[in-house]
């Protein structure tokens, strides 16, 4: 199994004492967080897209192009690129520079994203939020088979076998998806033959596994080999558990709260985020041996390929970010790995 991290490189203000960091700190401490998770043998570090005040991640091909210059060995992707409202040729284009820069390290995971803010930002009319997506996803899957390309579709306009520069150190780019909840997305996922990015932030894991098996039908029934699947979901790695709850709570519900107010959710309680951090809950919260026995619990039920942990959530200061990567690295990784290998022996 692959392990890795991702981020939305969050700056949001402590909510106690209403400090924060400047975007230019933020981003210093980004850097300081993927060149660790390097260093400590993590497979991938993927960075979010978003357009809102408390988020510092706008441009995330320039963050890890940034990020490729002082790491050695880790995959950078997006996480997720919202492709709807973006040029599938400039995406192109830019991820092929940043696999040329990071020696063929380079990933893309494509979404519809969480948020709608960069649809009326770029200039897209919200009323054709799927089909923007479907039509641009088709053009970006051309883009890394064709070149030159010829391409027409209803939105974007016409390219007439022309050249698409630079062409990336890797033949096939990896291309994923991203789908939080959606049957019909898992299942066009699959017929595609694209590996599938599962968000997974709330419910249970179980309510989740119809998802995995849709996307791997759907690959069968249209000529597929097993396409790959990762569980993305959010964590916070202490070595007391008690300490790790009582540090993430108060950070976890001032962010889901401020979404919450926004999609009419209720109020994040105590009790809720506690189940959440328990075996069966969505969230990595916990002592190392813990994060160890629910990632191996999920594999049981996914039997995923990667799995990606968010801990840079909220508030987090910078000095909790870096201690929660470094017992994901030295402490859960290691065992994880370890017992999911003895596992494909075994069968």
């Amino acid at each position: 199994m692959e392990i890795g991290l991702f981020s939305f490189v969050e700056n949001t203000k402590n909510p106690q004492t209403g400090e924060g960091r400047t975007a230019q700190q933020r981003v210093q401490d980004l850097m300081e967080e993927i060149k660790l998770a390097d260093e400590l043998g993590f497979d991938v570090y993927a960075i979010g897209e978003h357009h809102r005040e408390e988020f510092v991640a706008s441009n995330p091909a320039t963050l890890l192009a940034a990020a490729a210059t002082i790491t050695k060995n880790i995959r950078l992707s997006s996480s997720v690129t919202v492709l709807g409202s973006e040029d599938p040729v400039r995406v192109f284009q830019e991820f092929a520079t940043l696999d040329l820069i990071s020696n063929g390290r380079a990933e893309i995971i494509v979404g519809r994203g969480s948020f709608i803010e960069s649809f009326p930002l770029f200039g897209y009319d919200l009323t054709n939020y799927e089909e923007l997506f479907e039509e641009k996803l088709e053009l970006l899957l051309k883009l890394r088979e064709e070149n030159p390309i010829t391409w027409q579709g209803k939105y974007r306009p016409a390219i007439k076998n022309l050249g698409i520069f630079p062409q990336p150190v890797q033949d096939k780019m990896p291309i994923w998806r991203a789908v939080g909840g959606t049957p019909k997305s898992a299942y066009v996922t699959g017929a595609l033959g694209l590996p599938l990015a599962l968000a997974i932030i709330g419910g249970v894991p179980e309510q989740f596994v119809q998802f995995a098996e849709i996307h791997r039908q759907a690959a069968a029934q249209h000529g597929h080999q097993r396409p790959k699947l990762s569980i993305n979901s959010h964590g916070f790695i202490l070595e007391d558990s008690s300490d790790a709850v009582n540090q993430a709570f108060p950070v976890f519900k001032h962010m889901m709260d401020k979404i919450g107010a926004e999609r009419g959710w209720p109020p994040m309680r105590r009790e809720q985020f506690e189940a959440s951090a328990t075996l069966r809950g969505a969230n990595f919260v916990g002592s190392p041996q813990q994060v160890i026995d629910k990632i191996l619990h999920q594999h049981e039920l996914f039997g995923h390929d990667r799995f990606l942990m968010k801990t840079s959530i909220g508030s987090f200061t910078h000095a909790q970010v870096m201690k929660s990567i470094e017992l994901f690295g030295t402490k859960v990784m290691p065992v994880v790995k370890k017992e999911i290998e003895s596992r494909k022996v075994k069968a």
